[in-house]
């Protein structure tokens, strides 16, 4: 497959030179990789992911994860507006290094807010309303920045035009989300996140601009990546303050090797599959194609990691906590769905994005999923350390068989991935 020719200069493409003077800002290129800022900025990220985690493991119940899905819900949406924003404009050149440092600190006093997204503690201020103004901030500033950049290209223009009203609406129903509680609260917050995500679908894709599939792709698998090491962090949370023994050795590595899996999963060859598909969809039609899969289908993948991680932390807690737990007690639960459901979402997730940018299905992950799910009556029954044991072999099953199965497939895509960048 021959890699596409660079789509030609538009006006479209244009940055505003009212921007370039005062902000000094640069387009992004084609071949652009991801800026050290750029990691930087994903920190914050880390932070928040692993706060979300501490959050459903303090709320032990469906409603609280659920609550802490909606917080994922927040967080991702957040961070998607600049994974766009930074592949029109280099984030490490200009003023654009001042903006998203300004959002990072927005994001930063967003998280430490995240334990009292839905109830307020006594004294200080009100935790879910200081959640609803910084996500305003962080949202605000990037619909500025765009705005700026937007000033030679009409077309974005419009398409800004047709976005603001979404990130209003989703932040003044927080703001009302902020005076409830309970279900209310949470229903509200649900809402909110309808009206943000369904307001960016209902407004089309047309319009928005991307310069670099590559970064683009590489940026959202860098941001899994992230989110795969706070599995791995919810590990050694789990047992903090316990003396190591030969059960937390076995859980902790069979934590890593689900971890390790499940960035597999991605890496090996679905990211590359986005990106070559990315690459070679029509300019029209790019930015929707990019939305569609990695917008909106990447949150699946997210929040089955944290679920994942929710779920380790809480194995972890029970091969280890010997004063609360034996040795033998069953994962039960949060701790059990956490788990299991967290790796069927993944697993679905795939799917789901494989589809969309290469129009196929991927059966084997499907049954995978299936199989999971139908072994949550078994997991309940068996030692915390043996359910753990389970779920890992479906998922490195699955992986291995794709492995023989597809061996072929595989290679290609690599070689295809080899020749677009030069390394053969």
């Amino acid at each position: 497959m021959a890699c596409a020719p660079p789509a030609p200069p538009c006006h479209d493409d244009r940055m505003s030179e009212r921007a370039q003077s005062r902000l000094h800002m640069e387009a992004m290129r084609e071949d652009a990789p991801v800026s050290p800022l750029e990691l930087f900025f994903d920190l914050v990220f880390v932070f928040a992911l692993t706060q979300v985690t501490a959050f459903m493991a303090d709320s032990p119940s469906a409603h609280g994860v659920l609550r802490g899905v909606l917080i994922i819900g927040l967080l991702w949406w957040s961070w998607v507006g600049y994974a766009w924003l930074c592949n029109v404009v280099r984030a490490d050149a200009g003023g654009i290094r001042a903006v998203l440092v300004i959002a990072m600190a927005a994001m930063f006093v967003l998280a430490l807010s995240i334990p009292e997204a839905f109830e307020d503690l006594p004294g200080g201020l009100s935790g879910p309303v200081v959640i609803a103004l910084c996500y305003f901030a962080f949202r605000l500033m990037h619909l500025v920045m765009f705005w700026i950049i937007s000033r030679d290209d009409p077309g974005l223009r419009r398409q800004l035009i047709k976005f603001t009203p979404s990130v209003i609406g989703g932040t003044v129903l927080l703001l009302i989300a902020s005076q409830f509680t309970g279900e209310t609260q949470t229903a509200l917050w649900a809402l909110a996140l309808l009206a943000d995500y369904g307001g960016t679908f209902i407004g089309g894709a047309r319009g928005w601009r991307l310069r670099s599939a590559s970064h683009f792709a590489e940026r959202h698998g860098l941001i899994l990546i992230v989110a795969l090491g706070e599995s791995i962090v919810a590990i050694g949370v789990g047992v903090a303050g316990q003396p190591i023994s030969l059960p937390i050795i076995g859980a902790s590595v069979l934590g890593l090797v689900l971890a390790a899996t499940m960035w597999w999963a991605y890496f090996d060859t679905s990211s590359l599959v986005g990106e070559h598909a990315l690459a070679d969809e029509p300019e029209a039609t790019r930015a929707g194609l990019a939305r569609d899969a990695y917008s909106f289908l990447h949150l699946p993948l997210l929040v089955g990691v944290v679920l994942c991680a929710l779920g380790l932390k809480k194995v972890l807690e029970y091969v280890g906590d010997a004063s609360h737990h034996h040795i033998s007690d069953p994962l039960k639960g949060v701790g059990l769905y956490a788990l299991y459901l967290g790796i069927v979402v993944y697993l679905v997730g795939h799917v789901a994005f494989k589809w969309r940018v290469a129009g196929k299905i991927n059966v084997d992950r499907l049954i995978a999923a299936a199989v999971v799910a139908a072994l949550i009556p078994v997991a309940a029954r068996v030692p915390a350390l043996v359910a753990l044991l389970i779920a890992t072999l479906v998922v490195v099953a699955v992986m291995a068989v794709e492995a023989v199965r597809h061996a072929d497939h595989r290679r290609s895509i690599h070689q295809e991935h080899g020749r677009r960048h030069g390394h053969g």
